[in-house]
């Protein structure tokens, strides 16, 4: 029996979740280089809220019975990604990665999708290689941006932002597909109606939005809270993003006041990703006081900039 016969790749079990953060942690940190691996991300969570959200598939990878990686699918609408994917790091080189990628392919193209990307690490030709044999091609850098904000800021109108899980039900489902068609002015498709959802169902954090009674402007997806993917020090935004068109800048900047807002209301941290084709989003965000901690490589299968565009005013983070 070959190394890659041996892996055997299924639906990740409720009984697994504890393993499979506890691998995230330590391939992470591992592969980091941090002193103790386990402490990566802290009190985040990338697994436990994803695995529990319908628009998502959890493969694990295991031997002879034994978990030794997962990888997670994420389904926005018409557009999917996958990540974190993390393997044990003694069972490296093992062909582990190659089996969770050929099972992720599966899902992805039983989707039906108009297109599908990940994020990985820029500097490192083994991970770019492994994706590019899947018919992952890379493009722009996305930029992994940290802000502490001391104050936010109203609204230039002077209105207060609204938080989705404060509307009656029957606003929230509006929003929700105020939400839908805002995201398919950018992209056909996309669609994060599931995802907010599965926040707002889980208590995992909450969607910041701008002009939510009048004209549907801007909403942000926004992870806080132990366990949560934001953890209880960080503002996870997913994604965020405004109507284009004549303004668009301003009303960026107004969602990044209203983001701001909201974490400063829990002593926390920002932190958002930009990919830097939207050069103008990216701006504004400097503008603001945000700082690349980190940045990878935005991968796009098929090939093509999509929604990664310099007139898209979006944040997004595909780990």
């Amino acid at each position: 029996m070959t190394k890659n016969e041996a892996v055997k790749i299924s639906p990740l079990r409720e009984s697994e979740l504890e393993e499979a953060v506890r691998i995230v942690r330590l391939a992470f940190g591992t592969f980091l280089g941090l002193p103790n691996p386990m402490e990566f991300m802290g009190d985040r969570d990338l697994m436990t809220p994803r695995w529990r959200a319908r628009n998502t598939k959890v493969l694990a990878a295991r031997i002879d019975g034994r978990l030794v990686g997962s990888n997670v699918i994420t389904r926005w609408g018409s557009f999917g990604f996958f990540g974190p994917l993390t393997v044990l790091p003694e069972f490296w080189d093992h062909g582990v990665a190659q089996r969770l990628m050929e099972g992720t392919v599966k899902v992805l193209d039983s989707w039906k999708l108009r297109h599908s990307g990940l994020f990985t690490f820029a500097q490192s030709p083994k991970h770019i290689g492994l994706y590019n044999k899947f018919g992952f091609w890379p493009g722009y850098l996305t930029a992994l941006m940290q802000h502490a904000p001391t104050t936010g800021a109203l609204a230039s109108n002077g209105s207060a932002p609204v938080l989705l899980s404060t509307l009656k039900k029957n606003q929230r489902e509006e929003a929700i597909r105020g939400c839908a068609r805002l995201t398919n002015q950018i992209d056909k498709g996309l669609d994060l109606s599931d995802e907010i959802r599965a926040v707002l169902a889980q208590g995992v954090g909450d969607v910041v939005m701008i002009d939510s009674r009048a004209k549907f402007n801007g909403f942000a997806v926004c992870m806080i809270g132990p366990g949560s993917e934001g953890g209880s020090k960080t503002c996870y935004v997913k994604f965020g993003m405004v109507r284009g068109g004549n303004g668009a800048d301003v009303r960026f900047d107004r969602l990044l006041d209203a983001i701001e807002g909201f974490a400063v209301s829990y002593g926390a941290d920002v932190e958002a990703g930009v990919n830097l084709a939207r050069r103008a989003a990216y701006t504004r965000m400097r503008a603001h006081g945000y700082k690349a901690m980190t940045q990878g490589v935005a991968m796009h299968r098929p090939n093509g900039d999509k929604f990664n565009r310099a007139d898209v005013y979006a944040m997004d983070d595909w780990r």
